[in-house]
């Protein structure tokens, strides 16, 4: 089904980018004087996973749970690989701030389990998208694409992993944590980035009315020439 394809490719992509922020994450030598300053690289890459995860809950768990006859069953297993790379995120922030609670991991080993968690995580979500593309309409897994986009740009920028992920919770959860999240990362100085707004529409007619602003479609030049010529008193 190409809709299907579609929504893989945008999820590959996407995961393909957190594989790059990784690599550039763990490339990193921390050095004692940046103990409690953060790393743009590192504090990036969790708040692109963060917004994704996020994301995924918000857009593509509902709509396999709707659509899928084993949705429960699916959701519940991915939940489980999701919140294991919520977890680790959560220690790499606070490993990268030195935290005395992360003296006894290294880096080397944490960004391995980090990578290991993110591989199984993209797994089980290619996996939601197989199942939905098999059983649900070609106009859901459009929408799916759609709203999977917008959520990143409104998602928090930090896991939550012990708190609620779907369902009117999980709703309430993101909106609540996205200002909170937001206001934190200003305090602790983490440059988390923004996602890319979404490319600016034109209003419609019934906006326009509204706006007293008509947007009149441009004639072509050759059709703008050939209405002066042709004016009431030209012979």
């Amino acid at each position: 089904m190409a809709t299907t394809t579609v929504l893989q490719d945008e999820l590959r992509h996407k995961h393909d980018e957190l594989a790059g922020r990784l690599a550039h994450a763990r490339s990193i030598i921390a050095r004692p004087e940046q103990t409690r300053r953060g790393c743009p690289p590192i504090d990036q890459f969790n708040a692109g996973t963060s917004r994704h995860l996020h994301a995924v809950d918000e857009a593509l768990l509902p709509a396999v749970s709707a659509h899928c006859e084993d949705g429960a069953r699916l959701v519940h297993e991915y939940l489980l690989a999701a919140r294991r790379l919520e977890v680790l995120l959560f220690h790499v922030k606070a490993h990268e701030y030195g935290s005395t609670w992360e003296t006894t991991h290294d880096w080397p080993t944490l960004w391995g389990e980090v990578e290991e968690a993110l591989i199984d995580q993209e797994e089980r979500e290619d996996e939601l998208v197989s199942r939905l593309g098999e059983e649900a309409s070609d106009d859901v897994l459009l929408l799916v694409a759609e709203r999977i986009t917008a959520a990143e740009r409104r998602a928090p920028s930090r896991p939550h992993p012990h708190l609620p992920h779907t369902g009117l919770p999980g709703k309430v959860v993101r909106r609540l944590a996205r200002p909170v999240d937001a206001i934190w990362d200003a305090v602790e100085g983490r440059s988390v980035g923004n996602p890319k707004p979404l490319p600016h529409k034109e209003p419609g007619l019934f906006w326009q009315y509204l706006l007293g602003d008509p947007r009149f479609p441009e004639e072509p030049a050759d059709s703008a020439d050939e209405t002066r010529h042709n004016e009431p008193g030209d012979r």
